[in-house]
């Protein structure tokens, strides 16, 4: 059995067909709450990839630790490697996506607030750490990168659960 042009099976007739009715409005409402449950299903049981949010972490330390070679001052430029961060960033975030199978349309409020202070927190550490190299502490900028690893690691999964209980609304 075939549609009418013969090429698609008949069942896809019968589903056109299903769509060209108006469902009750028991029928609109019972298809919502299954689409709530499917929703709450999805968000509960999607787990942290906490290797992924120590990935972004480290993202974040390298960054940091990249003061470490600057030079401070009148004729300070700052390193390119900024951009390379940014990519190794956006890849780590198509990352999480492949592995837990959700694209975030919408983050809520939460999360994007944890998101800028991940960025200011990375921008304080960066100039903290220009400072400590600009008095000849090169060597402390290790303690800032270890507090921007474990920060960013940390805030990174306070977004993404955040995120979840958008998803969940």
């Amino acid at each position: 059995m075939t549609c009418r042009n013969g090429k698609y099976p008949a069942i896809l007739s019968i589903m056109e067909n299903d769509f060209e009715r108006r469902p009750s409005p028991y029928e609109a409402a019972a298809s919502l709450r299954d689409l709530a449950a499917d929703r709450h299903a999805l968000a509960n049981g999607v787990q942290v990839p906490k290797m992924l949010m120590a990935a972004l972490g480290g993202v974040a330390a390298w960054w940091v630790a990249g003061a470490a070679a600057a030079n401070p001052g009148e004729n300070y430029e700052p390193p390119t490697s900024g951009w390379l961060g940014l990519v190794a960033a956006l890849v780590i975030a198509h990352l999480i996506r492949r592995e837990t199978g959700i694209r975030f349309r919408q983050m809520g409020l939460r999360a994007g607030l944890v998101a800028v202070a991940i960025l200011v927190l990375c921008l304080a550490l960066f100039s903290i750490s220009l400072g400590l190299v600009s008095f000849g502490a090169r060597w402390a900028v290790v303690l800032t990168s270890l507090c921007a690893f474990g920060m960013v690691t940390w805030l990174a999964g306070i977004a993404f659960r955040s995120a979840l209980d958008q998803l969940r609304r």
